[in-house]
């Protein structure tokens, strides 16, 4: 008998003693008047054990054949076991089982199964209770980014960063594999993101350089990064997050990708990044989002639209200011680049851009200007004034200084 069952006995043995009448036995019980009466003729006729469901020990008609479960521990044990950081969870067992053998369970089902078999473990951690932030009610709204570092590869590859961008309201995720959170990996995301969804109103990231470039002083203004002002250009405001838990979306979507990621990749066989960034855009990525993202509170898409005469070429490349010399030449990253006759005067400022593919281009108040690559500096020669008398550095043999040294002993000048 269960709990319930129990307590239901004891309940209406005080009805049968006369210490309760039906209504106060069926207001106690939470049961109507009627079903209270039914459950009393049946425990005068057989005592407590009639109270037993008449389901009670029998199989379920919608449970799963022994032979069903049996195969799909089979299958758990042999390739979606192992170590604890290693084995596959339910929910993700669940998920290969029916796309790679054809076997449908419930993940819950297939849960009990596993504890059952020794195959998985209750496993808490106690973490410190923080109260989670609200999500944005629009699609587009707030963007979390971040990179993780992690041996993605495990032992056939080596350790890299992927870059992850999160929506706050959907949880829709694009991530992109590189060697590290540079400035071009960062932007190479933001662009996809831009060119699929839309410019998104505001980014969220941490304090690295890489987004926010620090002051020049103590006391001095933040200066904008390279990635900073890509987004200046596109309007999207960076916002910076004092701690890991403030942007926990992005963080805890890392957590989901070094579990169930790392599986996949090993599945398949996965050796290189390369290969890796073609799993992510050929299928991870469409099947984690459909599984994980969910619908925004408000229909509105906080997402502007890319103008038709907007280049982003322009907006996603490096920006630098540099100043014309007296010989018309510029120097960026010790390359000299010779603006052509006639196009700047010396001395004033030009901006210098480089493109995602390494090609330059230099402008002066928007326009573009015609340069070529040289390999020295010219040599500039300085007119000589006619009027200006040559200067003298070395004194002739006549000077006081000289004569009087020649005739002068030298012990007589120490007396």
């Amino acid at each position: 008998m269960s709990e319930e069952e129990v307590r239901r006995a004891g309940v209406l043995e005080r009805v049968q003693q006369g210490e309760l009448s039906g209504v106060e036995a069926a207001a106690k019980l939470g049961l109507s008047y009627r079903q209270t009466k039914r459950l009393m003729k049946r425990y005068r006729e057989g005592g407590g054990a009639a109270l037993v469901h008449g389901n009670a020990g029998r199989a379920s008609h919608h449970s799963k054949p022994a032979r069903t479960k049996k195969r799909a521990l089979e299958l758990v044990e042999k390739y979606y076991s192992g170590a604890p950081g290693e084995r596959f969870g339910p929910t993700l067992a669940a998920e290969h089982l029916s796309r790679e053998y054809g076997i449908e369970v419930d993940s819950e089902t297939l849960r009990r199964w596993m504890l059952g078999a020794g195959l998985w473990s209750r496993e808490r951690r106690n973490r410190k209770h923080r109260r989670r932030r609200a999500r944005k009610e629009h699609f587009g709204e707030l963007l979390q980014m971040d990179g993780s570092f992690h041996n993605w590869l495990e032992e056939r590859g080596g350790r890299g960063c992927l870059i992850n961008l999160v929506d706050d309201a959907t949880g829709t995720t694009l991530a992109w594999f590189a060697e590290d959170e540079t400035t071009w990996a960062v932007a190479d995301v933001v662009r996809a993101w831009v060119e699929r969804y839309g410019i998104p109103r505001a980014i969220y990231t941490d304090w690295k350089s890489v987004y926010h470039a620090p002051p020049e002083d103590e006391e001095g203004e933040p200066r904008l990064s390279q990635f900073g002002q890509m987004c200046a250009k596109l309007g999207i405001e960076l916002k910076a997050a004092n701690s890991p838990q403030a942007k926990g979306r992005v963080e805890r979507n890392h957590g989901t990708h070094q579990d169930r990621l790392i599986k996949k990749m090993r599945r398949l066989g996965i050796r290189s990044y390369e290969a890796a960034n073609q799993y992510l855009i050929r299928s991870y990525l469409a099947e984690h989002n459909a599984r994980f993202a969910i619908a925004a509170r408000q229909q509105a898409d906080f997402h502007d639209a890319v103008r038709s005469d907007l280049d982003l070429d322009t907006v996603f490349c490096l920006e630098c200011e540099r100043t014309v010399s007296n010989d018309g030449v510029i120097r960026y990253h010790n390359r000299l680049l010779q603006i052509e006759p006639g196009q700047v005067s010396s001395g004033l400022r030009v901006k210098v851009q480089e493109r995602r593919d390494g090609s330059l281009r230099v402008l002066q108040s928007g326009c573009a200007v015609a340069w070529q690559e040289i390999e020295s500096a010219p040599e500039v020669i300085q007119p000589r004034n006619p009027r200006r008398r040559p200067v003298i550095t070395t004194p002739p043999a006549t000077h006081p200084w000289k004569r009087t040294a020649a005739v002068i002993p030298k012990a007589a000048l120490w007396k």
